[in-house]
């Protein structure tokens, strides 16, 4: 089934050209009936697809899941107020979850997204997945060349830092991610998969073939 109409696409571009509080407030209506509603919907169902097969998100609801369009301009120069998107987290915290032990995705009118991996991480918890990937070099290798996770995914990304801890150059030699200080990865669609029937069938694929790294990756922190 169809979870979104066209208008999903069309109030994100037209928000873009418009994007301050008294053009919210009068497409607010708009907003709730094709964008607002129907993502929350969807977000659900996805819990309770993934849920099937994981019971840790049994209890997970929507609107624990699903960012606000607000953004947060507290402190910043970019006082725009309104993101020109729709994205969640299906983690078992929801939210406050510290990695995607689930599935991040973004739907905007550019293009559809599911994440996988480490964005955010304390400071022990980095140092305790680098010690992870030292102590299990072979399967944390293996899981990166797997083919399905290469034709998915194709790498992870993330921000690197420029000196790491030198009990952990010498394996840095073979695994340059070990500078990294994020590891995630994503996959991407054109913005008319939010229209498709496909999309949920996509969600739980990308899921389903990011368990293994994600499993590996969380065990550490």
């Amino acid at each position: 089934m169809a979870f979104f109409n066209s208008d999903y696409l069309l109030f994100f571009q037209e928000l873009a050209q418009n994007n301050h509080k008294e053009w919210f407030d009068l497409n607010r209506p708009r907003y709730e009936k094709n964008v607002k509603v129907p993502f929350r919907d969807f977000t659900q169902v996805a819990i309770d697809a993934i849920a099937k097969s994981d019971p840790q998100f049994k209890d997970l609801l929507a609107k624990d899941c699903v960012f606000r369009i607000n953004r947060d301009i507290r402190f910043s120069k970019d006082k725009i107020p309104y993101k020109t998107m729709c994205s969640a987290v299906i983690s078992p915290n929801g939210k406050k979850s510290k990695a995607i032990n689930g599935i991040y995705f973004e739907f905007t009118p550019e293009h559809v997204r599911f994440y996988g991996g480490i964005y955010s991480i304390e400071k022990e918890d980095l140092y305790a997945v680098r010690a992870g990937i030292v102590a299990n070099l072979k399967e944390f290798t293996a899981l990166l060349e797997d083919a399905e996770f290469k034709k998915v995914y194709g790498h992870i990304l993330g921000e690197k830092n420029k000196i790491i801890p030198p009990e952990f150059r010498e394996a840095a030699n073979d695994q340059a991610l070990l500078y990294n200080k994020q590891w995630y990865f994503f996959v991407q669609y054109p913005a008319e998969e939010i229209l498709s029937d496909d999309v949920l069938n996509k969600l739980i694929h990308a899921y389903n073939v990011a368990i293994p790294i994600k499993q590996f990756l969380n065990q550490f922190i």
